[in-house]
């Protein structure tokens, strides 16, 4: 039992890092989860390692249909879905002039299309039976202008954005919609990789930055994170619609 006992679960780009920590939290918290994400392997290896009710979806969501498919099979499982978080993402990071046509099209793709076609497929369902949890992962760069994120905040900037229209849009249907915006968080890859040296030296000043604006003096943890998705996902979140949670250590400050 949990604050999210009885209620099914979508998370996009769920097999690895932020995404993990939240099928955990929800999977936690009660919550029946489809863990939705593009390899076979990482997909199964994510839904065997929950405790609990959970399904896997292996697809790219940034191509037309494949939220749909996403969608008929979790109502096909579980017979409705209560909560939508829109966390699959990943942007090439370097200076906006180097970015090219495939690059641009990579950052928008895996950030915009994904929550868009993700929101589309499923606001109606949750519309028609009158209640329903998105929470769009959105990012605090797009506050703060961190380095090198220029292109990538245009992507996270439409994240945000679509967020407070459908907020508005759907405000009595019981439906909400939510972003929480991480600061840089720590992962298991990123930590890796930087423990490895196999980051580049450009990449590390993007890191080394982004700690730096951050008054806490250190990166979010993946928990963190997690702990904010599931405040959102609860009933008890009802009256809380079109706001950014910024989780950010003070990196940006109201």
């Amino acid at each position: 039992m949990g604050p999210l006992a009885g209620r099914v679960a979508v998370v996009t780009g769920g097999a690895t890092g932020i995404g993990h920590a939240i099928v955990r939290r929800l999977a936690a918290d009660g919550a029946a989860v489809v863990v939705a994400g593009l390899g076979q392997a990482e997909v199964d290896e994510a839904v065997s390692a929950i405790d609990g009710a959970a399904t896997g979806f292996v697809g790219d969501l940034a191509v037309a249909g494949t939220a749909e498919a996403l969608r008929d099979l979790v109502v096909a499982r579980f017979g409705a879905v209560d909560v939508l978080v829109n966390n699959a993402g990943g942007g090439v990071i370097r200076p906006t002039l180097e970015h090219t046509e495939e690059t641009l099209r990579a950052t928008i793709d895996n950030n915009l299309w994904t929550t868009l076609r993700c929101c589309l497929a499923f606001l109606p369902t949750m519309r028609g039976r009158g209640y329903g949890r998105i929470v769009n992962i959105g990012a605090e760069s797009v506050r703060n202008g961190l380095t090198d994120h220029a292109v990538y905040n245009a992507a996270k900037g439409g994240v945000h954005g679509l967020a407070v229209g459908l907020a508005r849009e759907f405000a009595g249907t019981g439906v909400t919609v939510n972003v929480v915006a991480p600061s840089y968080t720590r992962t298991d890859a990123l930590d890796a990789a930087l423990a490895a040296g196999t980051v580049p030296d450009r990449m590390r000043r993007v890191v080394d930055d982004a700690v730096g604006l951050i008054p806490l003096g250190r990166p979010a943890e993946v928990d963190e994170i997690a702990g904010a998705v599931a405040y959102l996902a609860r009933d008890d979140a009802g009256f809380v619609t079109g706001q950014v949670l910024s989780v950010n250590g003070g990196s940006s400050m109201n």
